[in-house]
Parts: C-alpha cells; structure tokens; sequence
C-alpha cells in the first residue's frame, strides 16, 4: 500500500534553501562558497543575549512558557512601542512566536477560511505564497510591474475586481529592501479598513531602513495585525523566535492554536530576547556594516550588468534585473553557484510570472565577503578580463 499524499505537500519549493543546501553540499566537499543566498546576518546573536541564555542555561530554565510568551518579553516588547515608535501597546496584545514563521501560520489561520481570497505584492517573500496555498487560501498576487511598493491604487484595483478578504504586505520589503513611505502607508491602511479588507504587516526588517524612520502600520489603524522577529536586525535567525502584535478580538483565537500547534515558543530563547533590547549600541554597528555593504552593491551591480530593479531602503537585499544576461534566472543561479561558486537566489522564488529575469542578492555578508563575491562574479562574466 502507497503512502498516503496531501495536495499540501506540492507548494513551490523555496528556491533560496534549495540554493543553500547547495552551497552548504559543496562547502562540506571543500569548495570555497559565498553566499549572498539568504537572508541571514553574518553576526552573532548580541553578547548579552548570549549571556543571558548562559545564565538560563546554567540554572536549567528550559521548559514550557504561557502559550502567548513570557510576561517579560511580552512587557519589553511593549516597551520597545513606546520607545521606538511612540505608540502604546498594550502587553496583553502581543504573542510571541516561534520565529515569524509561526506567528504567519497562526495569522493565517485564526484570520481565513479555506477559499478566503488574500493580496501580496509580486515580487514578495515566497512563503506567504506557500503557506497559504497549503492552507487553501487563495492568494492574489498584484503585479507591481515597476512600482517600488504595493499602494492603494493597487489594493483598490484587485479588490474591485473580485473581493478581498485580506491583504499582507511588508515594509522593507524582501526582497526588493523598498520602504512604503509614511503617507503611502497610511493611506493603504486606511483603504484596506473602509474596503473591510483585513491588513497584515510584515515588519520583521524594521530598524533597517537606511534613508527613512520605521513607520509600523499600527499608526494608522487599530485592526491591524503586526508580525515581527528577531531573527533580522536582532541577529537571531536559529534562536526561532517572533512576535504578532494582535486587534484583542483576535488574541484569544492565537492562543488557542498557538497551544496546539506549538505549546510555546522555547523559553530559552524568549529569556534570551528579553536582552536584545539593550543591545542597540552593538546592533547600530552590524547595521553600518550593512550600510557598507549597501553602498558597494548599489555602485557594483549595475557596472556587473545587474541593474538595481528596486531601491535599497531597507532590509538587506538587491533585487536586480538579469535579463541582459539570462532568461532563466534558475539556471543562472545554479552556474553561478557551480562555477563562481557564489550563491544567490533567483527570483522565481518571489514572482513566479516575472521572476526568471531577476535574481535577489542579500548582503547581509561581511564586507570582505561581498568584496570576494563581486570580485568572483566579474571574473565569472568576464574570464579573459576584458
């Protein structure tokens, strides 16, 4: 007798860890690989997150936590609202997650039916897409066609053409790095609302916006819901460990999955978050290390002949134009990664109509490493120098 086979199963595959599988199965042989393939700070966690989990560790403080996260962290959370933003949040309205993976799932769920027609912005981040098509949502995705951001205009647009039941966008956005501007976004959020369109903010790369302060889009409405993590600016990816701001009506239905699906997010890493709030004196230099790197991508992609296709606001990614070079960015991506041995991801991963003519460079590298990469890369392009 066969195994048995759910349909959930056949989503797209996400390209860029299949490119870091890749990467990682050559390093294991020996070869010498850069990566500019994932979204993934080369710095570690702060040192006293590190020294916090040390201390959690050496007193044996790992077991279950509250399904919606330690008080603590829930508190400092809130904290960071008022002091980052000026806004008040209240602590009872905020879940954390395993990592913002969890806290998409949860959103999700506790916010669509099976059928439920939601927006994204193509090109956006693949799991969107994925989850929700496992999940049965149908998932509506606006072509930006050049536009730096999802809009209004465009939300208005779908939504006249068949009704929205929700809309997810995130602000800097991966992986074109682009910032909605202040006005921009107020006027989304407020669309979104009179259109009674449910809005989800993705805002896992605030504070790294380079040109513009964060705006979260809970200025602008009160039913918004706001996913975040601690994996980007935080330098926490393998910590797994998020958080969703929530309207109150949807608090109790995220705790209810949450003790299903996850019990808690690990109190490990929950003790540890606690302290990444203290640490922005070491979190503003990795940032300016990204800066660094921002500014010798902008000056050499384009002269590579990888024209940036979005401006680098935020977040830590060039979305570029290949289509000079390839009409197969999956190909690309694969030669470059087999013969320059450089990985980056291509952009079938972010926009399955569009995305075989762009690929998506992430420098959250060190500086020597993006040096090396554009050094390999050019060499790759132009073996005989000329």
């Amino acid at each position: 007798m066969g195994v048995s086979l759910s349909r959930r199963g056949a989503i797209e595959p996400f390209h860029a860890m299949d490119v870091l599988a890749e990467a990682n199965r050559l390093i294991a042989g020996g070869t010498d690989v850069v990566s500019m393939a994932v979204g993934q700070p080369s710095d570690p966690a702060p040192e006293t997150v590190r020294r916090a989990a040390k201390t959690a560790l050496e007193r044996g403080r790992i077991g279950y936590t509250d399904a919606l996260g330690l008080d603590g962290l829930r508190r400092a959370i809130a904290t960071h609202y008022g002091e980052h933003y000026g806004i008040e949040v209240a602590p009872a309205r905020i879940a954390v997650t395993t990592g913002s993976s969890a806290a998409f799932n949860l959103a999700f769920l506790a916010m669509f039916d099976a059928g439920d027609r939601v927006a994204i912005a193509a090109p956006g981040y693949p799991a969107y897409r994925n989850i929700m098509a496992a999940l049965g949502i149908e998932v509506v995705e606006i072509e930006l066609e050049g536009a730096p951001y999802l809009s209004a205009d465009h939300l208005t647009a779908a939504h006249e053409e068949k009704p929205l039941n929700g809309v997810l966008f995130a602000s800097p956005a991966n992986p074109t790095g682009a910032v909605i501007p202040y006005a921009e976004l107020k006027r989304l959020v407020e669309t979104a609302e009179a259109l009674g369109v449910s809005v989800i903010s993705d805002e896992i790369y605030h504070r790294l916006a380079y040109d513009a302060p964060d705006t979260t889009a809970l200025a602008h409405g009160a039913n918004v819901t706001v996913i975040n993590s601690f994996s980007k600016y935080y330098c926490m990816t393998g910590w797994r460990i998020g958080w969703m701001v929530l309207p109150e009506e949807l608090v109790r239905p995220i705790e209810r999955l949450a003790q299903s699906l996850y019990i808690s997010a690990p109190e490990l890493s929950q003790v540890a978050a606690i302290e990444a709030f203290n640490a922005t004196a070491e979190l503003e230099a990795v940032k300016a290390r990204y800066a660094a790197n921002r500014k010798l991508l902008a000056r050499r992609l384009p002269e590579l002949g990888f024209p940036l296709a979005a401006p680098l606001d935020g977040a830590f990614y060039a979305f570029c134009d290949v289509s000079r070079l390839t009409n197969d960015s999956m190909e690309f991506a694969r030669r470059m990664l087999a013969e320059a041995h450089v990985a980056a991801t291509p952009g079938r991963d972010f926009d399955p109509l569009q995305g075989h003519r762009y690929m998506r460079f992430s420098y959250a590298g060190s500086h020597a490493d993006m040096e090396e990469a554009l050094s390999r890369i050019e060499r790759w392009l132009n073996p005989r120098g000329a």
